[in-house]
């Protein structure tokens, strides 16, 4: 908007005043003048014609039908004169308050900041254009909106562009007073600009094509969530009772419970921000979809060759896998069971149906060019947590499998979005330490009673040690894929 001097303009108004006037004044002698030679006229042809008084009577009759005309149109017409400019005749003047539209800090700049909003409002007419009002007072663009209705109102949804001064209180003050409550907002990325059709499609498709991504298909549709599958049969082979989850789910305000395709019981919890049946529903259908599909694993074989020239397979181990995982179990010594399983060497098979589960993570084995399987990698979901674990036969260690194994595992957790990878041992299990310490990424220790927790943090990484994990550049022996 051009910015406008008062005292410039104010001088007009009373210039074009004074020129009126005298226009006015101008035209009223004129009119006197007139009037005088009118009446002379009319004088003359009455007092010597014989309808003197005829003419009388209609004269005065026309004097006050003219007077009256005069005085209606000064009530209703004012005399300003029209506008020198054109376009500004044009413009409809719009009362704006003095706080309507937000004026950003000192130095400002252009740039800008992803938000993801979540408000709700009354299910009424005009509440969201309220809303949207509000925001736009504060310069914030609105790139995406999904509604979610309830019986006594509605949630919206929003991803926002906002300028980057703007402080997260301020839109949540901007949607309350436009009405809005439980506001809830959160940072959002690059990630988020996909709509939301879009979205939930390429979930189900990796879930179509990976058993074990439906417990991250679930954290990535309902946002920042704890994700806990419970089998139906404990690791003690005690089967649990799921007559508390309905067919269908249930829905309770944080927590979503969905009834396991392949047995057990789903739950998702939320405590921040209460799920909403839209996204109940959603849920469900994605757990639908992974039943109908049946147990999927990918089938993708990476042949390696060790220093020595023997030659690997690297895959995807899924519960067909338990034969062959008890055989190898056979063959390891108590002690590295007792590094591994953290407990008796002989519970160590009843981890197996739990830890080759596609539900709870996912699994790769090594097997060599003989089919048996000498070592196993595991990628855990642990709520909102990753857990990595690896199993190497005594035979083969000291060949680097477990560090190639560990660094395929926490690529994966990359590419699912983890933020770190812990790993739980003994302070005496150096080849594990040494195999975290091989990642070159931040590395967190803690110790307990003789247990070490060391812990990856994935996403306060050098760029170039997550390049180096999602291109493959750590695995320099690998020869081929088939």
């Amino acid at each position: 908007m051009t910015e406008m001097n008062p005292d410039k303009h104010s001088r007009r108004p009373r210039r074009s005043k004074r020129a009126h006037h005298w226009r006015r004044d101008l035209v009223e002698l004129a009119a006197l003048f007139t009037a005088v030679a009118v009446a002379d006229a009319i004088a003359n042809t009455i007092a010597h014609g014989p309808d003197g008084p005829v003419l009388l009577v209609a004269s005065a009759a026309l004097l006050l039908a003219t007077t009256g005309f005069h005085t209606w149109w000064a009530r209703h017409h004012t005399h300003a004169p029209p506008p020198t400019d054109t376009r500004a005749a044009a413009i409809v003047p719009v009362a704006v308050a003095p706080c309507d539209l937000e004026r950003s800090p000192a130095g400002e700049t252009d740039e800008t900041a992803l938000w993801r909003m979540r408000t709700t409002v009354r299910d009424e007419p005009g509440s969201l254009a309220t809303v949207c009002a509000a925001l736009a007072r504060h310069r914030v663009d609105i790139l995406t909106l999904q509604t979610h209705p309830l019986s006594d109102g509605t949630v919206d949804e929003f991803l926002l562009r906002a300028p980057a001064w703007l402080l997260p209180a301020e839109l949540t003050r901007a949607a309350a007073s436009a009405g809005g409550s439980s506001t809830w907002v959160e940072r959002a990325d690059a990630h988020d600009l996909v709509d939301g059709p879009t979205r939930v499609l390429g979930l189900a498709t990796r879930t179509a094509l990976d058993t074990s991504e439906l417990p991250l298909a679930l954290r990535q549709l309902l946002g920042r969530c704890s994700i806990h599958s419970l089998p139906a049969v404990s690791v003690g082979g005690h089967r649990r009772d799921q007559s508390g989850v309905p067919a269908d789910g249930v829905l309770e305000e944080t927590v979503i419970r969905l009834r396991d395709p392949s047995g057990g019981t789903i739950t998702v919890e939320r405590p921040y921000l209460p799920f909403t049946p839209t996204e109940f529903a959603r849920a469900r259908a994605l757990v639908e979809l992974d039943g109908l599909l049946g147990p999927r694993v990918p089938h993708r074989r990476d042949v390696l060759t060790l220093p020595e020239g023997n030659e690997i397979t690297v895959r995807r181990a899924g519960s067909a896998d338990q034969e062959a995982a008890r055989e190898m179990h056979d063959r390891c010594s108590p002690q590295t069971l007792s590094l591994r399983y953290h407990g008796p060497v002989r519970d160590a098979d009843r981890y197996l149906g739990h830890l080759l589960s596609p539900r709870f993570g996912r699994t790769l084995a090594v097997q060599t060019t003989s089919g048996k399987l000498v070592a196993l990698g595991h990628l855990l979901w642990d709520g909102d947590e990753t857990e990595v674990a690896l199993l190497v036969e005594d035979d083969w260690q000291r060949r680097g499998i477990g560090a190639e194994l560990l660094r395929r595992l926490v690529r994966l957790a990359v590419e699912a979005g983890c933020d770190s990878v812990y790993a739980v041992t003994q302070s005496s299990n150096t080849g594990m330490i040494s195999a975290m310490r091989g990642l070159d990424l931040p590395l967190d220790y803690q110790i307990e009673d003789g247990t070490l927790v060391v812990t990856a943090r994935l996403a306060s990484a050098p760029p170039a040690g997550i390049s180096g994990l999602l291109s493959g550049t750590a695995s320099p022996e690998s020869t081929g894929r088939r």
